[in-house]
């Protein structure tokens, strides 16, 4: 085993590997991963970089009191008040010095290998002023179980001209029911970009990120990528308070139905001179009997120089859009892939290969399902 690889199986590595999680670190500045409640690795490569368990940094250091279950509130639901009673909570602690921009994405796999289990975690993410980071976090139960729990609270701090892209990618079984929670505040000049991506069956998922911009200049970007399979009921969400002059905030969801049902929510509250906007879109591919795509969005302002605005469309691949690209040598499989890789916009760092295997996936849906 090289110096570079981390220590997991081979079948463990290919489940991580569908999540954006590799297991060859070269170009990874950090990494960490959690085996159901067992921690398998924690490592970084970068000096100004800090990756460990949470359970750790808090008897380490404590300061960290003040930045946990800060910005999450233990009593949203019973799955916050069962976290919030962890003698000693699994999950990770990641900081980034002052002015360290780091260049490698750093990485934390949340693996489930027991089927039925519930894994538990809470995470503290803090980027110091200035600093830079790019954080791939790959949620994923093991290839051929069909069902556990998955309950998650994370806390992020970003300060004055720091940046973090934090894109999550989760893949999990038809009988899965997941509830994340997350709590962002962003201080002046700082930037927080969320990439989500679900393309697998999951029974439930339901999530309402929210981010505070506290500082001026500070600015926002969700962007989510769900497909919602038969069986599936996805509610995602996204609340952006600006309030501070100059903030900017953008929620794109982008939800393609093929019998599951998927609600896209959005609220933006302007409180300060700013820019907000907020874009649903849907494509239907095979409703079946039950499903459905729900567009959401929501504005409210609450200062007179706030300019906030939203849209919503519903709708399917259009068949002379096919046509044409068929006319061009396509075949109706790759055509159908280009426009639903169009629509999903998935140009996401460091997640090409394995998104297009599962975009192909879904045009072989597309193609079945148009018969």
């Amino acid at each position: 085993m090289s110096d570079n690889r981390l220590p997991v199986g081979d079948e463990d590595a290919r489940s991580l590997a569908g999540v954006g999680v590799t297991a060859e670190t070269a170009e990874r500045s950090a990494s960490f991963i959690l085996r159901d409640d067992e921690p398998v690795c924690s490592q970084t490569a970068v000096e100004g970089l800090e990756l460990k368990l949470i359970g750790d940094a808090l008897a380490e250091y404590g300061w960290l009191a003040d930045y946990f279950w800060k910005l999450v509130d233990p009593q949203t639901d019973d799955y916050t008040r069962s976290l919030a009673a962890e003698e000693r909570p699994q999950g990770f602690f990641l900081r980034v010095r002052a002015g360290e921009k780091v260049v490698f994405p750093a990485q934390t796999g949340l693996f489930m290998s027991r089927e039925g289990s519930t894994q538990r975690v809470h995470n503290v993410i803090i980027l110091e002023d200035g600093s830079e980071l790019h954080l791939i976090t790959g949620c994923v139960l093991k290839e051929g179980a069909a069902g556990g729990n998955h309950w998650a609270a994370t806390e992020a701090w970003i300060g004055r001209d720091a940046r973090l892209v934090n894109t999550m990618v989760h893949s999990w079984g038809p009988e899965a029911e997941v509830y994340p929670h997350s709590g962002t505040r962003i201080e002046a000049g700082g930037s927080f970009t969320s990439n989500y991506v679900s393309l697998k069956p999951v029974r439930r998922v339901v999530s309402n990120p929210k981010t505070w911009l506290v500082g001026a200049g500070a600015d926002v970007n969700y962007n989510s990528v769900i497909l919602g399979a038969a069986g599936s009921h996805i509610d995602t969400g996204g609340e952006v308070h600006l309030q501070a002059p100059d903030n900017a905030a953008q929620i794109l969801h982008r939800g393609i139905c093929s019998g599951g049902r998927i609600i896209q929510r959005g609220l933006v509250v302007g409180e300060a001179a700013c820019q907000a906007h907020v874009d649903c879109s849907g494509l239907i591919l095979d409703p079946g009997p039950a499903g459905f795509i729900a567009s959401v969005p929501a504005l409210r302002s609450r200062h007179v120089d706030a300019e906030l605005s939203h849209e919503a469309s519903i709708g399917k691949i259009a068949p002379e859009q096919v046509e044409y690209l068929e006319s061009r040598g396509m075949t109706e499989r790759q055509a159908v892939a280009l426009i639903i890789r169009g629509f999903l916009d998935t140009d996401i760092e460091g997640l090409g290969p394995e998104l297009d295997a599962q975009i192909a996936e879904i045009a072989a849906l597309a193609e079945s399902a148009e018969g």
